[in-house]
């Protein structure tokens, strides 16, 4: 469903709530030239208590140190952002939605050094199902290990959610997608399993849980630690810095996805090699579960994580 098609009205932009179409930016924007932008993609869930935004305070952590990299001072207070943020969801009368904060450096001039580039900050929100589907949830994703590499460390900061760097994600799942598949795997420049485009990996063997870590140019992210600490709240042992290869993923018990987007998706095969059974198996089932009980508040576990409107 395209934004025309959606019931929202209002994006919040440098301290002030403007009409969704006029929340426009310049088109020599710095940020639209080199990829200067820092972002965060955070869901709201619908419960009794009202709605409900997940983890909000990791998502702004994260947010500020991704903008400390990139020596960029977003200039409102994490207060700020989460009052406007409450504020713009209640104006729509949002319930479930996704959020987007993202800052970036704006307009002024077009070398490559922003300096003198404003960084304006957007916060915007919309009503967004599963990422993947909703059928994919329970039936799993078909998805291929791509041709192109996660880039490394050392060479960007991958440790950061910058707009830039989705270039990779764009190309690989866009591969993926030419070839008949929902998603990508990519690998890092070793040839080892990185994460997805938008999502971290997680394998299963033998009744233990094993994720890939920092090490592995990965974006470490918030619903990855959710899953790991759901995981080992249920007795798993969880090896969160795993070295996974190439041919481990064929011959796992279970492969899933973690995201904000992708919230916990089974993956039933990579490369047309079906994993386990070819359907969502029992670790995977239990964890999404428990994911979907925690973030719905069908339990009391973990309010901490949650900012209500």
């Amino acid at each position: 469903m395209g934004f025309d098609e959606m019931d929202v009205d209002t994006i919040w932009k440098n301290g002030e709530f403007l009409d969704w179409e006029d929340a426009t930016t310049h088109v020599l924007t710095h940020a639209l030239h080199y990829g200067s932008g820092v972002f965060e993609g955070v869901r709201c869930y619908d419960t009794d208590r009202g709605p409900a935004v997940f983890r909000w305070e990791e998502h702004l952590d994260r947010l500020f140190d991704s903008a400390k990299m990139y020596d960029m001072d977003i200039g409102h207070s994490r207060e700020e952002i989460t009052e406007a943020t409450l504020e713009l969801l209640d104006r729509q009368d949002l319930e479930s939605c996704y959020i987007r904060p993202i800052a970036y450096y704006g307009y002024d001039s077009l070398g490559v050094s922003p300096e003198g580039c404003p960084t304006d900050l957007v916060l915007a929100a919309w009503p967004w199902g599963a990422y993947l589907g909703e059928e994919a949830l329970e039936d799993g994703v078909d998805v291929m290990v791509s041709s192109w590499r996660k880039h490394a460390s050392s060479q960007v900061p991958t440790n950061v959610k910058t707009t830039g760097l989705y270039v990779n994600s764009m190309l690989a799942g866009e591969e993926a997608r030419r070839n008949g598949y929902v998603e990508a795997i990519v690998l890092n420049k070793e040839g080892n399993v990185a994460e997805g485009p938008g999502e971290n990996i997680f394998m299963v063997n033998d009744g233990e849980i094993y994720t890939t870590g920092p090490a592995q140019s990965i974006l470490e992210g918030i619903t990855r630690d959710t899953v790991i600490t759901l995981a080992e709240e249920r007795g798993y042992e969880v090896h969160d810095e795993a070295v996974i290869s190439r041919g481990q993923l064929y011959t796992a018990d279970e492969l899933f996805f973690t995201g904000s987007a992708a919230e916990v998706t089974p993956i039933r095969s990579v490369d047309d090699t079906e994993i386990g059974s070819g359907t969502r198996g029992p670790v995977t089932e239990e964890l999404q579960s428990a994911f979907f009980d925690l973030v719905e508040r069908r339990t009391d576990d973990h309010d901490e994580w949650f900012t209500y409107l």
